[in-house]
């Protein structure tokens, strides 16, 4: 069996996706992006054939599947975890005066997320989708808060150490050591021993041995130029998230992609070929980055902002959706007594007006349209979407894969499958900040 490869290598996070010969999705790979491009797609790319090779497994072994791949994440996130102190224990070494104190100290609460791993790893809040240091961080500042002066350490200088720490395990290239971390999953999902648990711990060896045959790559998304593939093997994200949302939905024929740093509205053919779009890549106004602004103005987490916007009694109206007078209009509000629910709910929708300016001029919303990328997660963007579009189109189905994040990456796999070449449309931007 051969396999095919999409990477999208977008401003915010980096996605993978591996398809088979029947475009059967077999894998799928996420990382935060950040500053290192080169180890973003070479994470992805490594998360997508684990993935992939976890499905050959996992169904093999006698037990529940889904419950061996919940386990296999909890295990690679303890590894993690333990790289993690290794490389904190060597920071805090460094720091003159404070190493002897700041070492044990910072052990001390790792070791207290150790105990608690499976309810830090495999919670109701674990998804696909979920970063190790996103997992990790809020549960070591608020267990540093509760003990740093019992520990006799100043608060400031653990979090220091354990930012420095955490952007060297997030940006490692790990060693998949696949076949002992299957065993140590079959163990903790409490797979009894049979002759399928010693078949399927047979066939993790062999691909630790040797990986899966990827035949085919394509890659795309905002920084695809980085991508060290031939031109050939660069499509634009138009093309590719027109063809993966309609894989994913084959009725689709209007596509609204709001990813970190820009907005898109595709209108698809019947085939999933791009016939038109607007694209507003000037700013990031509207995107993914404004929210993730919004969240740092407010102390919270971007997974946040939608749920507590979705509990506001009356919305504010607002004025601007630039990033550079979004802090400014926000402390405003806040200054006359406006509750935050209220700022957020307000703030969400007019994202939502924005991007409904661009569908308008790519053509409008047709009987399906799809919506994409990492904004479809949010909850409160969608409730918007959803009221717009019946407001302005009427009646229209609005799909929202639970995957959707990784729809770029599988239209670039299903191109590297297909190897069929694609024109690219000239980008029609819609300019400013004040739509």
């Amino acid at each position: 069996m051969t396999y095919h490869l999409g990477v999208d290598l977008g401003s915010t996070t980096s996605k993978a996706v591996l398809v088979d010969e029947q475009e059967r999705v077999v894998g799928r790979g996420i990382t935060n992006t950040r500053a290192n491009y080169d180890v973003a797609v070479e994470v992805a790319r490594r998360e997508a054939l684990v993935d992939a090779m976890l499905g050959l497994v996992a169904p093999r072994a006698g037990g529940d599947p889904e419950a061996i791949a919940v386990a296999f994440r909890v295990e690679q996130d303890l590894r993690r975890l333990g790289r993690l102190r290794e490389l904190c224990r060597t920071v805090a070494a460094t720091i003159p005066g404070e190493g002897a104190r700041l070492g044990p100290a910072m052990d001390t609460i790792l070791a207290k997320l150790q105990d608690e791993a499976d309810a830090l790893f495999a919670g109701a809040q674990r998804d696909r989708g979920s970063f190790f240091r996103d997992l990790v961080g809020a549960r070591f500042y608020a267990t540093a808060e509760a003990s740093f002066e019992r520990l006799g350490v100043d608060f400031e200088r653990l979090t220091g150490v354990y930012d420095r720490a955490i952007l060297t395990v997030e940006n490692e290239v790990e060693d998949l050591a696949f076949d002992r971390t299957v065993r140590a999953a079959l163990d903790r999902a409490e797979v009894e021993p049979s002759a399928a648990r010693a078949e399927a711990e047979r066939e993790a060896g062999r691909l630790a041995r040797k990986p899966l045959a990827v035949t085919s790559v394509v890659g795309t998304g905002y920084g695809r130029a980085r991508l060290p593939f031939p031109k050939e093997q660069l499509r634009s994200e138009i093309l590719c998230h027109g063809l993966g949302a309609h894989a994913m939905f084959p009725g689709t024929r209007t596509v609204l992609d709001i990813g970190g740093q820009d907005t898109k509205a595709i209108q698809v053919d019947p085939r999933g070929l791009v016939t038109s779009f607007q694209m507003n890549d000037r700013c990031a106004a509207g995107c993914g980055r404004y929210l993730g602004y919004i969240a740092d103005e407010l102390n919270l987490g971007l997974h946040e902002l939608g749920p507590l916007a979705l509990q506001a009694t009356k919305p504010c109206k607002i004025n601007s959706t630039c990033t550079v007078f979004a802090g400014n209009e926000l402390r405003d509000l806040l200054s006359v007594g406006e509750r935050r629910e209220n700022i957020l709910a307000g703030l969400h929708r007019a994202i939502v007006k924005r991007a409904m300016s661009l569908i308008a001029r790519s053509g409008g919303a047709h009987e399906e349209l799809t919506f994409t990328g990492g904004v479809a997660r949010n909850p409160a963007v969608v409730d918007a979407l959803r009221d717009l579009v019946a407001r302005h189109y009427g009646p229209r189905t609005i799909n929202i894969h639970t995957d959707s994040i990784y729809t770029g990456a599988l239209g670039a796999a299903l191109f590297a499958l297909r190897g069929t070449p694609a024109v690219d449309l000239p980008v029609k931007e819609c300019q400013g900040c004040t739509d």
